[in-house]
C-alpha cells in the first residue's frame, strides 16, 4: 500500500468537507466519512492510536452529522446555527480534559503510542468539536482553531508534511467558519 496516495488522497477528503461545513451545505459530512476512513489508516501507521480512535468515531459522528443537519431543527426541519450556553460550554470543555487525561494514560500505558497526551488532546477536544458542530453550535470554530494548532505540531513531528499541511489549512477554514456562522446568527435573530 502506498501511503503517500492515502495521504493526498486524505488531505483532499479533508479539504471538502470542512469548506462545505463552513458554507453549511450538508453534503460536507458523507465526504467526511471518507476522508476520516483514509485519515485513520494513516494514523495506524504512524502509531497515532488515539487518532485512528478518533476517526473511528468520526465515520460515526458523520452520519449523526448528516441526520442532525437535515433533520435536527425544530419540528425535524434543517438546524441552524445557534451559541453555546455557557453551562454546556463549560461541561465540553471539562469533558475533553478527562478524555484528554483519560485516553493519554490508557496509550502510554497500553501500546507504544508516540506522543500519547498530545494524541489524546486532540483527539477528546476533536470529539468535543464535531459534537458542537453536528449541533451547529457556533463557538465550534475556535475550538477547532486549536485543536488544528496542535495537529500541525502532531503531524510535522511524524513528518507527515501534507498532513501538517492540511491542519494548517484548516486553521484557516476554521477562522473563516467562525465568521461566516457569525453572520449565520446575525441573520437568524434578525
Amino acid at each position: 500500500m502506498e501511503w503517500n496516495w492515502i495521504e493526498f488522497f486524505a488531505v483532499v477528503f479533508g479539504l471538502i468537507p470542512i469548506y462545505l461545513n463552513v458554507r453549511e451545505i450538508v453534503w460536507g459530512w458523507p465526504t467526511s466519512i471518507i476522508g476520516s476512513i483514509l485519515l485513520g489508516l494513516i494514523a495506524y501507521q504512524a502509531q497515532l492510536y488515539a487518532s485512528v480512535g478518533l476517526n473511528v468515531v468520526y465515520v460515526i459522528m458523520g452520519f449523526y452529522g448528516w441526520y442532525q443537519w437535515l433533520y435536527g431543527g425544530k419540528n425535524q426541519s434543517k438546524l441552524q446555527v445557534t451559541r453555546t450556553g455557557t453551562s454546556l460550554l463549560f461541561l465540553l470543555i471539562v469533558l475533553g480534559i478527562i478524555g484528554t487525561a483519560g485516553i493519554g494514560y490508557f496509550f502510554q500505558r497500553t501500546t507504544d503510542a508516540d506522543i500519547p497526551y498530545w494524541d489524546a488532546f486532540g483527539t477528546a477536544f476533536s470529539l468535543v468539536g464535531t459534537y458542537m458542530l453536528a449541533k451547529k453550535k457556533h463557538e465550534n470554530w475556535l475550538l477547532w482553531i486549536v485543536v488544528d494548532a496542535i495537529f500541525v505540531g502532531i503531524y510535522f513531528t511524524k513528518e507527515l508534511y501534507l498532513l501538517a499541511l492540511l491542519y494548517f489549512l484548516y486553521l484557516g477554514l476554521a477562522t473563516y467558519g467562525y465568521y461566516q456562522w457569525r453572520q449565520s446568527l446575525a441573520i437568524a435573530h434578525d
